[in-house]
């Protein structure tokens, strides 16, 4: 009797967890979009706060570092968005609100990522195209005061921020992550925000956002292997 309760108050492994097979591709997918905006944080030839002038002297400067950025943009926009949701899912099932909260703010944030590219775009393509240095800074003036590229822009930095924040804690209250590596990856990107405006430096921030892949791969991990305590609210 006591064995047939057991049994039937446990969820089946199969509706809680991806099948064997499943469990590296979907730890790779959730490493790979922080990675590879790590490895692009590092090669950015231009700073956060530059002015769209600067901007377009130092992608012409430097047109294979920014052929790069490119490239790795793209890896992250078919990367990031779905990566979250499979950390974010697997959050929110062993702390619902927090989880929940996480799942919502880290992928509303993320998915402004296109946004935030498209700099990247217009300066490489005038540099490209022969355009004036000058029309092209104008240019870029313009996309950024462009309401559609600057709400989008406003939702990246506040979400991805605060919704990995979210994530670290949600990931250790629901015991997939111990107590330390919940804190790394809550850390990480506020440690992003500060060596990429306020004290910035390129090889620091792209560290931080070492810390995000290597600790979202590692709760992937560990979830997906059945790690974790029973759903909490």
């Amino acid at each position: 009797m006591t064995r047939t309760s057991a049994t039937t108050g446990a969820q089946p492994p199969s509706t809680v967890n991806p099948p064997p097979g499943w469990r590296p591709a979907l730890t790779l997918l959730v490493l790979l979009g922080p990675l590879s905006i790590a490895i692009l944080r590092t090669l950015l030839p231009y700073g956060t706060g530059d002015s769209p002038a600067a901007v377009v002297a130092k992608v012409a400067a430097d047109p294979v570092a920014e052929a790069a950025v490119l490239w790795l943009s793209l890896l992250a926009g078919f990367t990031l968005v779905p990566g979250m949701i499979a950390v974010g899912l697997q959050a929110a099932r062993r702390s619902r609100v927090l989880g929940t909260a996480a799942l919502v703010v880290s992928v509303a944030g993320f998915s402004g990522l296109p946004a935030v590219v498209a700099v990247d775009l217009v300066a490489q393509s005038g540099m490209r195209a022969s355009v004036p240095a000058d029309v092209t800074a104008r240019l870029l003036r313009q996309l950024l005061d462009e309401p559609t590229v600057a709400v989008p822009t406003l939702v990246f930095v506040a979400g991805h921020v605060a919704g990995v924040v979210l994530l670290g804690i949600a990931l250790w209250r629901g015991g997939i992550l111990p107590g330390w590596a919940g804190l790394v990856v809550s850390i990480s990107q506020p440690l992003h925000l500060v060596f990429a405006t306020i004290a910035p430096s390129p090889l620091l921030d792209g560290c931080a956002w070492l810390l995000t892949a290597a600790g979202l791969a590692f709760a992937s991990a560990r979830a997906s292997s059945g790690h974790g305590r029973p759903a909490t609210a």
